[in-house]
């Protein structure tokens, strides 16, 4: 037994690569985050895109406790099998009614270089993340194999380069992950997935987090960096991230600019030079 998965409930996830739904907020708690959630908005200028989409845990304080919470943490701890926890990015994936944003079909690993695909990505739901706002659809069993991947950089792909996978993807094939929300789904780092564009009359909003054991390894041959979130790091393979004191501290977007500029040379390394100034929307 784990802390929050059974065995056979690890046992699924590992054959599906996908588990929901679990739940990280009361439903009484939603309001108070919402209300986070549109200061956050406003402060960024009313998008939750660009560069400050890139691991906002380092910039404001409630996400920082959001990428620490101990029910997300218990289970990703069940799904990976060790207390020894890193965050190594986090970010909002958010559609407003309407406006046509999608993901496409992905796999996560693809280009983070990272020295094995013991990932789990914890999407929490913000908002109602249904049929009809474009919740994720994930391939069961799809997480087995990396698939060869090709860069489209279509304007409303929220993923960084516009990846999608290099095979015809079956619409049968695919599970929809419906959120309420508060609740949230953990799904494995080379699982196929995506998402449609929004339809509803509510913005569709999650915020998604990924782990790594520590024992991970950046084979980029750039210094990486991630939130020690759990446990303790033997390793050092990871400069420790450090949270912020209060939205947007001086000190942290400081910090946060560092952290950045490295990911992006690690998300963007071989993609055409053309490409190269474009402003990153969220992490593959």
């Amino acid at each position: 037994m784990g802390k929050v998965l059974n065995e056979r409930e690890i046992a699924l996830y590992k054959e599906r690569g996908i588990h929901f739904p679990l739940r990280a907020f009361e439903p009484a708690e939603m309001p108070a985050l919402q209300r986070k959630l549109a200061a956050t908005r406003e402060m960024l200028g009313g998008s939750l895109a660009g560069r400050m989409n890139q691991k906002p845990h380092l910039l404001f304080p409630w996400l920082a406790e959001m990428v620490r919470h101990p029910r997300v943490l218990d289970a990703v701890e069940d799904a990976l099998g060790t207390p020894d926890l890193l965050c190594w990015a986090a970010a909002f994936f958010a559609k407003d009614a309407g406006d046509g944003s999608f993901v496409s079909w992905h796999q996560d690993a693809t280009y983070w270089g990272l020295s094995s695909p013991d990932v789990v990505s914890a999407w929490v739901a913000l908002t109602p993340s249904t049929l009809e706002s474009g919740c994720m659809k994930v391939v069961p069993g799809s997480h087995l194999r990396q698939l060869e991947h090709r860069d489209s950089f279509h304007e409303k792909n929220l993923l960084t380069r516009g990846q999608e996978v290099a095979v015809e993807v079956s619409e049968a094939d695919a599970m929809n992950v419906v959120l309420q929300p508060g609740e949230f789904s953990l799904h494995h780092v080379l699982i196929v997935h995506g998402s449609e564009a929004n339809r509803a009359s509510l913005p569709r909003v999650g915020f998604a987090m990924r782990y790594i054991p520590t024992s991970l390894r950046q084979t980029s041959g750039i210094r990486d960096s991630a939130t020690l979130v759990r446990g303790s790091d033997r390793y050092g393979h990871f400069d420790h991230e450090e949270a912020p004191r209060a939205d947007l501290d001086p000190d942290a977007i400081a910090h946060h600019a560092s952290v950045v500029d490295a990911k992006m040379k690690i998300l963007y390394r071989g993609a055409e030079e053309r490409e190269r100034g474009r402003a990153p929307r969220a992490p593959d």
